[in-house]
């Protein structure tokens, strides 16, 4: 679920948000809401006042605010720590309970993000172009940005004709992706990321211009095998993703015959633009397990 994170703004102040498409609803750090609610300087002062007020309401019987959901959300260091989350009607709850003149702004904010995802369930460009804006704001160029909104969509082709051939797992669908990219770069994904030195950061989103491109030409021509050959089950899967694989590779073997050297780099995102994890860090400071 988690991988739907996102952060939204509310004057100035980072609140951590997680989309659960199954459930369909927000879940929402309690203590970036306590942050903005209490008007906090730094988060330990919001954590601390979150601590105090829980333990109050809990001696009051208040288990509405109190029985909080934990999921793992991004800290500064880009590390996930467990940290409490409530939904929409959780939040409102917490609003009752803490004294605030924000306490209306964050319900019009509130009513506001609620009715953004619903316009963006009804038109799916506008979640692309707050993709692109949040690429954008990050540093990456208008010309690496649109390679990255096709890849998007040239993956959900994939992912979607993998699940057509009875590809369910994630786990399956990350062996899948290891044969395709292991294929065309010689590497799995995991080792793919540690040759650029990654760790949580997103491989596509630290592939140069022309890894992207060869990593699409590889998804996109096992999408059409696929749909040719009507696979079924993992092993008939696996085929056709090694196939698209084999096609990348040999473009990228006539791309570096012509250039004189591998496409295959080490630089990563952060080598050229602002850190990603920096995006996130001005106004966090370093989480720690909110269980503790």
């Amino acid at each position: 679920m988690d991988d739907n994170f996102a952060i939204q703004l509310f004057e100035g102040k980072r609140v951590r948000i997680v989309w659960d498409a199954e459930q369909e609803k927000y879940y929402f750090s309690v203590v970036d809401i306590v942050q903005v609610l209490t008007d906090s300087a730094d988060y330990q002062t919001a954590r601390l006042y979150w601590r105090v007020l829980k333990n109050r309401l809990k001696k009051e019987g208040n288990e509405s605010v109190t029985n909080c959901n934990q999921l793992k959300l991004p800290a500064a260091d880009g590390k996930r720590y467990k940290t409490d989350v409530a939904d929409l009607q959780g939040v409102f709850r917490l609003i009752q309970s803490i004294p605030s003149k924000k306490a209306e702004p964050v319900k019009q904010w509130l009513a506001q993000l609620g009715e953004q995802r619903i316009d963006q369930i009804i038109d799916p460009e506008l979640t692309f172009q707050m993709a692109v804006d949040d690429y954008r704001r990050q540093g990456y160029s208008d010309k690496w940005i649109n390679e990255r909104m096709r890849s998007i969509e040239m993956r959900k082709e994939l992912t979607d004709e993998w699940q057509r051939a009875g590809i369910h797992e994630q786990k399956d669908f990350a062996v899948l992706t290891n044969i395709l990219t292991k294929a065309w770069s010689g590497m799995t994904t995991g080792e793919y990321k540690r040759h650029k030195g990654l760790t949580k950061e997103n491989l596509r989103d630290n592939m140069t211009n022309v890894e992207l491109a060869l990593n699409t030409l590889a998804e996109v021509t096992a999408t059409e095998i696929s749909r040719q050959r009507n696979p079924q089950g993992m092993a008939q899967s696996s085929q056709t993703a090694r196939e698209g694989g084999e096609v990348a590779r040999n473009a990228r073997a006539d791309i570096e015959s012509r250039i004189g050297h591998s496409v295959i780099s080490s630089e990563r995102a952060s080598d050229h633009i602002r850190p990603i994890e920096d995006a996130t860090r001005d106004n966090l400071s370093l989480f720690e397990d909110e269980d503790k």
